[in-house]
């Protein structure tokens, strides 16, 4: 593989075919630019799992431990699939695959969910709301918006390092 190559070489992250990227990420704009399409990335499979769980959760008649407990790990379970849909497809195998998920997704999702489920947790009135309530989904709406500005800066901090996005990119040649 490219990246496999490179490193073979002595080439340094941040480096690609002798020009200076952004910690391996080679075309992509910003490191704004970058981070943020890595938060939105994160966001959608983390938006993904939560409305699921709360989904799953409320028909089950469950209490608000357990469904907020399915729901941050359908979310942290569809955060990883969506990474790893895309660097198998860039030809890595499962194992590979599972590897650069958990070290691209991990803290950016466990930020994510953090500020969301602190968000819903503390609104008063939001825990109670039933999924045909407005005030649900426009809770959730302001959480996940809160949750995608605290996060993109850690984004951009992890692939400022060569962490987190920035392994996932190192894949896409």
């Amino acid at each position: 593989m490219q990246h496999d190559a490179h490193h073979a070489q002595g080439t340094r992250p941040g480096h690609h075919d002798g020009r200076r990227t952004q910690a391996g990420v080679t075309g992509g704009g910003s490191a704004w630019a970058v981070a943020a399409r890595a938060t939105l990335h994160c966001l959608t499979g983390c938006a993904i799992g939560e409305v699921l769980g709360m989904v799953v959760g409320t028909a089950l008649g469950w209490g608000d431990v357990q469904t907020l407990v399915l729901a941050v790990a359908l979310a942290f379970l569809f955060g990883y699939a969506l990474t790893l849909r895309s660097v198998m497809a860039a030809g890595l195998g499962l194992r590979t695959a599972v590897r650069v998920a958990l070290a691209a997704d991990t803290v950016s999702i466990a930020v994510m969910e953090l500020i969301d489920n602190g968000v819903i947790a503390l609104w008063p009135g939001a825990m109670d709301a039933g999924l045909t309530d407005g005030i649900f989904w426009t809770v959730l709406a302001f959480a996940l918006a809160a949750a995608f500005v605290v996060t993109t800066p850690v984004n951009k901090w992890m692939i400022g390092r060569g962490k987190g996005h920035a392994v996932v990119h190192r894949h896409h040649h």
